[in-house]
């Protein structure tokens, strides 16, 4: 797992690198919580999901937005921090430039930037969304949305409300030409305390249905 420093758009930013196996082999991109709520590419959602992509032969990334760990720069409200995603993945496309697959996966605030990025990056073809925190932020960009993917919420999610997730899912719904996959995993709080197994048996299952088509 070697620690990367690569350029982003207000000085270094830190990460953790796992090429690909082979030279198309698919590229992950992975975006930690929110970085002023303790979020950092250490959080252990983080790592279980960079561990499940690095296990299926993807060139996976980890990092940190700027201002946390090693990473220059101040926190930017999510503008800056989208431009350090977008950073983060042409760093991994410079390496892999001929990925087969692209995918993004957020964790809360780092779902938010996520969906964002798939936005502007019509080479993500799939994404996953913890906990995306839809009362908080306007998810209105995602219009349409141009990847299918999946969005998981804990039940007793005490940060972001279930509702204000579902009622996301069900406008992501009515589009064409997209699946979106919703799994609300029981008792679960916001940071998945007691329920990890769960919550990466849910992200395992649906990786394993979108790359085993």
């Amino acid at each position: 797992m070697p620690e990367v420093i690569f350029p982003g758009p207000e000085g270094r930013l830190e990460g953790r690198f796992h090429p690909g196996i082979r030279p198309r082999a698919p590229v992950a991109l992975i975006l930690h919580s929110h970085p002023q709520a303790g979020g950092t590419m250490n959080n252990k959602i983080v790592q279980l999901m960079y561990q499940t992509f690095v296990k299926r032969g993807f060139a996976t990334l980890r990092f940190n937005f700027r201002g946390v760990g090693k990473s220059q720069g101040t926190f930017d409200n999510g503008i800056g921090e989208l431009s350090d995603a977008a950073s983060a993945l042409d760093w991994v496309q410079q390496i892999h430039p001929e990925a087969e697959q692209t995918w993004v996966a957020g964790v809360s605030f780092g779902a938010w930037i996520g969906m964002q990025l798939l936005m502007r990056r019509p080479e993500i073809k799939g994404f996953i969304s913890i906990a995306p925190p839809a009362n908080m932020y306007d998810f209105g960009f995602l219009a349409p949305c141009p990847s299918s993917g999946i969005i998981i919420q804990g039940e007793a999610d005490e940060v972001v409300s279930p509702a204000s997730v579902q009622k996301l899912v069900d406008k992501l719904r009515t589009q064409r030409h997209i699946t979106i996959h919703h799994d609300t995993i029981p008792g679960a709080n916001h940071f998945f305390a007691n329920e990890l197994d769960l919550l990466m048996k849910s992200v395992d299952g649906y990786l394993d249905m979108r790359l085993n088509k």
